[in-house]
């Protein structure tokens, strides 16, 4: 099946109503929800989508990086009814491009178990020098 992938913002609603065609949803906390959502789909430093040739939403790629040394994706998701079509790994490729290429980026993602798999088989590993800061307020839920 065909797919455009591009550069894009989009909107909150649009991205909110994509979370509830995915897994990605339950790695967000509960708390200022869709206030932290809106400013996420404004600043991320590069905002990739997949779409399908009627322009319906399919994938999406966020990602923070200095564009010299590192690129950190913090949202990667396909709509369940896309999955295992390559789509993920295209929107990967595309951010890591963006970011300087796999040459000069060295790329991280905080995974959920079940997207283990995917990250290791596009060629990731995990890594043993990361540290964590976590204070925030964190309330589980699913996006419905």
């Amino acid at each position: 099946m065909e797919y455009t992938i591009r550069e894009e913002r989009i909107t909150a609603a649009e991205y909110i109503d994509f979370l509830k065609q995915t897994d990605l949803g339950s790695q967000y906390p509960q708390e200022r929800f869709e206030e932290r959502i809106a400013v996420l789909v404004e600043k991320a430093a590069i905002s990739l989508t997949a779409r399908d040739p009627s322009g319906h939403l399919i994938g999406v790629c966020f990602a923070i990086t200095d564009f010299a040394y590192w690129l950190f994706l913090t949202d990667l998701g396909v709509i369940r009814s896309r999955t295992g079509q390559g789509i993920g790994k295209a929107l990967v490729r595309k951010a890591l491009e963006i970011a300087g290429g796999e040459k000069n980026i060295i790329m991280y993602t905080c995974a959920n178990e079940n997207a283990v798999p995917f990250y290791e088989k596009i060629g990731m590993t995990r890594p043993h020098d990361m540290m964590v800061y976590d204070h925030a307020e964190w309330t589980s839920f699913t996006v419905v």
